[in-house]
């Protein structure tokens, strides 16, 4: 399994990651992609993947709930990384209307800037589209020049908006939600291919049942797999052959 999104620099993992991340490799983990939030967990990002090289490999983003007015000396902490490291993806980028609109317009200005980016690089891009996946999709899309590419984390929306991401030539990251009771998620994926779909669990957020409420980790893809395994009346081993597969082509 390839965990696509994990934020496993969080201090909430400070005690025992060397656990965490022994729990996720006795799961089948083989990699976990690290996305960036903004210039103040860098540092710790890097120390992680300085000790764990084959196994957390970075992202680098601006997070658009980190970003305020100030987000034009963030992009540039974010660029200067860009340019002297090895990053597998721009992420995590996009909009979240969920929380605060008060900052919209930078938000706006910060993904249109870090998707130029993205297409300057030639790296995918992780988004981040709370609230705000149609924005996102229309962003991108006027963007698209058969060359953009990447992820719609923690996908939460109908068939219709799947349909888009899909056209659009993007992936969706499906985590823990898709264990939730009412989280509409059955219906979307009875309707898509698994060609379409990564996995992720947004560590230390969005613990999948049975560990809802509780602190995330990587080694718990494994419920994510069951549950899309249930719905997509498939094996556990096609979900993970066919999503790993996903995320390899992804990243290369």
């Amino acid at each position: 399994m390839i965990e696509t999104h994990a934020h496993l620099y969080d201090e909430q993992f400070e005690q025992d990651i060397e656990a965490v991340i022994d729990r996720a490799k006795a799961a089948g983990v083989t990699k976990a992609y690290l996305p960036n939030c903004d210039s103040g967990t860098i540092d710790q990002m890097m120390r992680l993947v300085d000790r764990y090289p084959e196994f957390c490999i970075p992202m680098m983003g601006i997070h658009p709930c980190y970003i305020k007015e100030d987000f034009e000396q963030e992009l540039a902490i974010a660029y200067d990384w860009l340019s002297k490291g090895q990053f597998a993806a721009i992420g995590e980028i996009g909009l979240d209307y969920h929380w605060d609109l008060t900052y919209v317009s930078q938000q706006k200005a910060a993904f249109e800037r870090q998707i130029y980016l993205a297409l300057e690089l030639d790296l995918p891009i992780i988004i981040h589209s709370r609230n705000a996946t149609q924005d996102c999709i229309d962003m991108v899309k006027a963007k698209q020049n058969g060359k953009l590419r990447g992820i719609f984390h923690c996908f939460g929306d109908g068939v219709d908006i799947a349909q888009q991401v899909i056209d659009l030539g993007f992936l969706m990251g499906i985590g823990g939600v898709v264990t939730f009771k009412n989280s509409g998620l059955a219906e979307v994926l009875q309707a898509i291919d698994l060609k379409y779909l990564v996995l992720e669990t947004d560590a230390p957020y969005l613990a999948p049942v049975p560990k809802r409420g509780k602190r995330n980790e990587t080694a718990y893809l494994a419920y994510v797999v069951d549950k899309i395994a249930e719905i997509k009346q498939v094996s556990k081993e096609e979900v993970i052959r066919i999503t790993t597969e996903n995320a390899v082509q992804l990243f290369g």
